[in-house]
């Protein structure tokens, strides 16, 4: 064909991409335009034939960094006769469907504009171009067009314009470029919320703030961070103290990557995913010494990340140490996104704070990522990833809106062929983030124009997401927790066929009104079994077991063991208890007293640190899982004896053999040994069906790989892009059925 026009769906706008087309067209002398609308990128060719498939082919392959085509429709055309080839105008439609991209981290050419002290944007805070920079979290609505986002009221200079005009420019139409003279404004400011310095002198007052061991907030991309010396101990301390945050882990920041390697070990893939240009906050195995000892305690593994913006990049000029960087929020509340709010709220955390007039009109939070057979695996999916478009392999006849769970919420849209997952949003625990969680969904409804034919929630008739849904007069559906990381997993994969699915997690509300956390299905996109479970134990105080895994633990020995039995036992576990705390609990256990039922795999592990000495209480989720996978020994092969009866996975003598053992590295290796070996043998019962491996246990990366060495003859799938943790949840439940 000498003529054709092309449609270009996916990640296409706020990339490059029409720029990148102008060029390819010139350099391949075809003339025609190119243009965006809400649905994505329109061109139109007229040339050699051989000039259009060189075209096609280039495109194709070699699209712009940022980009992510989903698909390429071409169609033959009537020739018009254009004389050039021009960028015209955004269109609209009535059927948005262009996929918003995420927030970039700061490219190499805009580090090296900020670091050039003969450019205009020499120690610009706030540089970016069409290769890097903010995304989603400053657009309002599709198309990508600057009137669009949160810089539509900064008028750009003679200088930024003529780039921003400019196809040859890596800055044409980069919505949020901007200058020293143009652009938004940095600003220090004390607790009382008082101005005390800006610009580049802001930055260095902040570096020496925190040189002297204040705790500081910092704007990010998508919300602010706390900010304090990662090799201060008092520093570090006193935000605990002042944060409530006893043992949780903080994420470090670091200068380069040269730095990373001072106080890590890195694999060659983490090595790589740290320094990609999402630049997550990623899991990797920390060296003794370097960073203060309170940063992560009792654990061996550092959440790492390399400064992603020109702000970070400057102040890390004046720095002479690695900073920890936290999401700046309250306890089960959104990061923050206004420094007004946060002096609010967080007014007795921090000692100051730097911001910048940019609003952020959607908060993202970091990612965070983990390296499993040696691939990556995503944990909180976020900045940098979300939001995430995955392509149907057909079209859904409703549009869907999925809610998710209520920890680690999310939310997923289907429609067409197109399923996108929402940023992370947080536990739904708090007004505030449940206002958070409505806006996003708000948010996302305004983007596609969305109005949804059906709603999909979980079975849990306490979430908030479960009451939301029950108010809005919609067709709604309800699906079982597991059997939605079941499909979350199968989403990702495209899954249209019967799997084996070991769904094992913390809490979920099962069919049958309990607990549920250690499941067996089997199933597809339209039905389930559950073919095994974990046997049923109570849980000693309801909520208050999940932190006290000391109560999961005496409850297991309740169901072995006579009173008496226990109370003579030589065992940790009723080491950290009196004899007459035992004896009220056992009265709670007997008559079932706030005492759920629950097959849970999380708080089995929860009961094996107790017994085993590693902890009693833990202060955040999933502590005593990483405390048993830091005691864990690879040269112990042995596991515990286990029975499977009536479809339940029995305990008792995995129980029995544990109280016998007194070390804490032989009890935790053999415990997850246990648990491969009991995937294996199901496994082995359902041999012509591919495995899925889903739910929050299985961010364990030993447990992963373990399992995964033990099946690597089986077709197995676990989540890689999607969390396989809670955050997955509303994909699964837009999944079904479709």
């Amino acid at each position: 064909m000498n003529s054709c026009k092309i449609e270009v769906k996916g990640i296409v706008q706020g990339v490059g991409f029409r720029p990148y087309v102008y060029n390819l067209a010139l350099s391949n002398d075809l003339n025609g335009w190119v243009n965006n609308d809400d649905r994505g990128v329109n061109i139109v060719l007229e040339g050699k034939i051989s000039s259009i498939e060189t075209f096609i082919n280039t495109l194709r392959n070699s699209p712009p960094p940022l980009a992510k085509i989903d698909s390429i429709d071409i169609e033959e055309k009537e020739e018009e006769g254009f004389l050039s080839f021009e960028i015209i105008e955004s269109q609209n439609t009535s059927n948005k469907s262009t996929i918003i991209s995420p927030d970039m981290a700061i490219c190499k050419d805009c580090i090296d504009d900020i670091n050039d002290e003969e450019n205009f944007r020499f120690e610009y805070a706030l540089t970016n171009c069409t290769n890097c920079g903010p995304r989603y979290s400053i657009i309002e609505t599709v198309p990508y067009d600057r009137c669009n986002t949160s810089m539509k009221n900064f008028i750009m200079c003679e200088k930024c314009e003529s780039e921003y005009k400019n196809p040859l420019d890596r800055r044409y139409h980069a919505q949020p470029v901007s200058c020293e003279v143009c652009g938004p404004k940095i600003a220090l400011y004390d607790i009382n919320n008082k101005e005390l310095s800006t610009d580049i002198k802001a930055i260095k007052e902040l570096a020496n703030k925190i040189k002297m061991g204040e705790i500081v907030v910092l704007k990010g991309l998508g919300g602010f961070h706390l900010v304090c010396d990662a090799t201060n101990d008092e520093a570090i301390k006193k935000l605990r103290q002042r944060k409530n945050r006893p043992t949780k882990p903080f994420a470090v920041m670091f200068k380069d990557l040269a730095e990373v390697k001072k106080f890590t070990v890195l694999s060659k893939e983490e090595e790589k995913i740290v320094n990609s240009k999402e630049k997550p906050i990623t899991l990797i195995k920390s060296k003794k010494s370097g960073l203060s000892k309170f940063v992560a305690p009792n654990i061996d593994r550092l959440g790492c990340f390399i400064a992603y913006t020109p702000l970070h990049m400057i102040l890390f000029k004046y720095l002479d140490n690695p900073i920890v960087a936290t999401s700046a929020n309250l306890s089960d509340e959104p990061i923050i996104r206004f420094k007004d709010e946060l002096i609010d709220k967080l007014g007795n955390v921090v000692d100051y704070v730097l911001d910048f007039n940019r609003d952020i009109v959607n908060a993202c939070d970091d990612s965070v990522v983990q390296v499993v057979d040696k691939n990556i695996s995503v944990l909180r999916n976020a900045r940098g990833y979300a939001p995430t478009s995955l392509k149907l392999n057909k079209k859904s006849d409703k549009k869907i809106l999925a809610l998710g769970a209520n920890q680690k919420s999310t939310i997923s849209l289907c429609f067409d062929d197109n399923l996108i997952l929402s940023p992370y949003i947080g536990d739904l625990g708090s007004i505030t983030s449940v206002e958070y969680f409505t806006r996003t969904i708000e948010t996302f409804k305004r983007f596609y124009d969305f109005v949804p034919d059906l709603i999909v929630c979980d079975k849990h008739p306490s979430y908030e997401s479960t009451k939301w849904a029950k108010m809005q007069n919609i067709e709604l559906v309800q699906i079982q927790h597991h059997y939605a990381h079941m499909l979350s997993c199968m989403a990702e994969y495209n899954l249209d066929k019967k799997v084996l699915a070991f769904c094992f997690d913390g809490t979920g509300y099962g069919d049958d009104g309990n607990i549920w956390g250690g499941e067996v299905f089997v199933g597809d996109k339209n039905s389930y079994e559950r073919v095994n479970h974990f046997k049923y134990f109570k849980l000693l105080g309801g909520e208050k077991a999940v932190k006290e895994p000391k109560r999961v633990a005496l409850s297991l020995l309740f169901d072995i063991f006579s009173l008496e039995e226990v109370l003579s036992l030589n065992s940790e576990t009723v080491k950290a208890f009196t004899q007459n705390e035992i004896k009220l609990m056992h009265t709670m256990w007997s008559k079932g007293l706030n005492s759920p039922l629950t097959s849970s795999a999380g708080r089995i592990f929860d009961a094996i640190a107790s017994l085993s000495g590693i902890a009693h209480t833990q202060s955040y989720e999933g502590e005593t899982g990483l405390q048993i996978e830091m005691a864990y020994d690879k040269e112990i092969k042995d596991s515990y004896s286990f029975e499977i009866v009536d479809k339940e996975i029995d305990f008792a003598n995995i129980i029995r053999e544990i109280v016998k053992e007194e070390d804490l590295t032989l009890i935790s290796s053999k415990f997850i040994n246990t648990l491969v070996e009991i995937i294996l043998q199901i496994s082995k019962e359902y041999k012509d069906l591919p495995i899925i491996l889903t739910g929050g246990v299985f961010q364990n990366k030993t447990l992963l790989e373990l399992t995964l060495k033990k099946l690597e003859k089986k077709e197995v799938y676990f989540s890689r892009k999607v969390p396989l943790n809670d955050s997955g949840i509303s994909l699964g439940q837009a999944y079904f059925n479709i």
